[in-house]
């Protein structure tokens, strides 16, 4: 039994490593275009329905630009295939890259069935882009469970999938954990995810570390690393 407890502690403080380890970046990446980190914000990003690639919105400008200048058809900036010209080919391609096992399609999916009502579909979807590793469905999953719904309300499943997203660099899944966290009264770790998120730009996070140094639960330098890690992840973009 001692032998038991100790090894569960050790496995408890290496899984604690990963989950704290500051990631290089968001959880979207860089553009494939201009290599530049994408920004946080889906709104700013093009998801290319052909080939699953997410292009910054500087990058989807400047081709259609192009082209438009041009006189060409228009493009994927990325794969160079046409571009879908209605709701129906953009679906269709988008099952293409699901049938190819493209997780990113699948989430796109699931989020679709979402907004439909059919929260089935949708939770099948989005569990088989989480088990391909995808982050964003990882988020989505971990919302799922912890509201109930179109599945039963189940902490333990939402907790994991949230730490799942975070550990992907998603900087909002880490910030639901600091405020998780910080209601079970475990301030330290609270504040660990606040300032991970605050480095990958996440506005709110680096108000919560403000408020957190005034309160006096967070270093001088500790806040000084977390503002440079938030300017530097809001130039990149």
């Amino acid at each position: 039994p001692k032998h038991k407890k100790e090894c569960k502690k050790r496995a408890a403080e290496l899984y604690d490593e990963i989950l704290f380890k500051q990631p290089e970046s968001n959880h979207l990446g860089d553009c494939p275009i201009c290599c530049l980190p994408l920004p946080i914000g889906l709104e700013k990003s093009v998801l290319m329905s052909c080939c699953s690639k997410y292009i910054c919105g500087g990058c989807d400008y400047a081709n259609k630009k192009r082209e438009h200048e041009g006189k060409l058809h228009f493009k994927c900036p990325f794969c160079r295939k046409a571009m879908p010209k209605n709701d129906e080919e953009n679906n269709e391609q988008l099952m293409k890259r699901i049938e190819a096992n493209d997780p990113v399609a699948m989430c796109q999916m699931g989020g679709k069935m979402y907004k439909k009502g059919d929260f089935k579909a949708a939770f099948e979807y989005l569990t088989r882009a989480a088990v391909l590793g995808n982050v964003q469905a990882h988020f989505q999953l971990s919302c799922l469970y912890r509201e109930g719904k179109c599945v039963d309300k189940d902490e333990k499943r939402a907790l994991h999938h949230a730490e799942q997203a975070a550990i992907g660099g998603h900087p909002l899944a880490r910030h639901n954990l600091a405020i998780l966290e910080r209601g079970n009264g475990r301030v330290d770790r609270a504040v660990k995810h606040y300032i991970i998120a605050a480095k990958l730009g996440y506005d709110e996070s680096l108000e919560s570390v403000n408020s957190l140094y005034k309160a006096g639960l967070i270093s001088k330098d500790e806040f000084a690393a977390a503002l440079r890690g938030h300017q530097a992840a809001v130039d990149a973009t």
